[in-house]
């Protein structure tokens, strides 16, 4: 029973980020164009950058989902490997993250250049926030799981951990669509 209230508890959390992530989509959709003559996405956006980012998220997708199916066949070990994959994709990424921001605000063109600027800075840096939790969180149940092994608690968890990533690629899906595709085309 209480595993049920957990799990239902979970799926309300992730609910209630898709609310918030979807509010910062149609800030974002809405602030798009205001850019205040300053830049847009079409000259901002190194396409090839943030494909490699997606590309990395992706493969964490792929290595997380490895790694549930290990922890879901009590292999603790492969599960730990499969984990220890998809934190260094992971902190890969929240590092590509950080030096796009930072070369965006180098050049003069932070959040408070222009609207865009800013609901991009929202909206991307709320995802790259949202990775950098589930990091921390991965690493919280790694030591859980090496010192304890996998027991019913740290079961659920995992599988909630799996989901969590999984909840974060989909929303970086829409991201790269969104913001980057469209904006690197001019929409």
């Amino acid at each position: 029973m209480k595993d049920d209230k957990t799990v239902f508890g979970f799926w309300i959390f992730l609910m209630s980020d898709a609310i918030i992530f979807g509010a910062l989509f149609a800030t974002y959709a809405i602030l798009h164009g205001n850019t205040f003559g300053g830049p847009g996405g079409k000259v901002l956006f190194d396409m090839p950058f943030a494909f490699a980012e997606t590309i990395i998220l992706l493969a964490s997708t792929f290595t997380v989902g490895l790694a549930v199916m290990a922890v879901n066949s009590a292999k603790v070990k492969k599960a730990l490997a499969w984990f220890a994959v998809t934190f260094v994709l992971g902190a890969t990424f929240v590092t590509l993250e950080i030096g796009e921001f930072s070369r965006f605000i180098a050049s003069g063109n932070g959040p408070q250049r222009s609207g865009f600027l800013s609901s991009y800075f929202a909206l991307v840096g709320m995802h790259g926030l949202h990775v950098t939790l589930g990091l921390l969180w991965m690493v919280f149940i790694m030591i859980q799981v090496s010192r304890r092994g996998i027991n019913k608690f740290n079961l659920s968890n995992l599988n909630s951990l799996g989901l969590f990533w999984h909840f974060l690629d989909i929303i970086w899906i829409f991201i790269f669509t969104i913001v980057y595709l469209m904006g690197a085309i001019g929409i």
